[in-house]
């Protein structure tokens, strides 16, 4: 979120930061939600809000702060269901908990970035929650296998990023 940030406010490469996820209910559906999409998004894009915070606890007003920059940054929240037939331009996008998406929808995704996008995917194959998915055939795994050998790909692999000690435990042992 900081390097989409640094792109899009302070070196001006990019219109806006579009934030999407794969949104499963994990338990009971709480029913109809009312809103726009960004308001629905919400739930499932905390943890982007949970950066922006993060990123500005020490100002003076940190909430003045967030909304600032998300407003600044043009930053967008939208729901990877409603991918189908876009073509995202000159934006930075950010495809966040890939490990939990599948091949088809990882395609879904990439397929639909236009001209001057960056696609910024992020995943942890230690926390896939899908009944459906395993290590070897999560969608992140998928994507990284097929673009190894793409030039305007890159891989960066992150060791030791862990919540808690209760979060690295549960990973390696659940």
């Amino acid at each position: 979120m900081a390097a989409a940030l640094e792109l899009v406010v302070e070196r001006k490469m990019y219109d806006k930061v579009i934030v999407t996820r794969n949104t499963p209910e994990i338990a009971e559906s709480i029913g109809f939600l009312p809103g726009t999409e960004e308001e629905k998004m919400a739930p499932w894009l905390a943890a982007i809000t949970d950066t922006l915070e993060v990123l500005h606890k020490n100002d003076v007003n940190p909430t003045g702060s967030v909304n600032y920059i998300m407003e600044k940054a043009n930053i967008q929240f939208k729901s990877i269901n409603f991918m189908r037939g876009r073509s995202i331009q000159n934006s930075v996008v950010i495809l966040d908990e890939c490990q939990n998406l599948t091949a088809s929808q990882i395609k879904t995704m990439i397929t639909r970035m236009g001209e001057g996008t960056k696609l910024i995917c992020s995943g942890n194959l230690a926390q896939i929650d899908s009944t459906y998915l395993t290590a070897v055939t999560s969608g992140l795994t998928y994507m990284v296998e097929r673009f190894k050998d793409f030039e305007g790909s890159a891989n960066i692999y992150l060791n030791g990023v862990v919540r808690s000690r209760l979060a690295e435990f549960a990973e390696e042992h659940l």
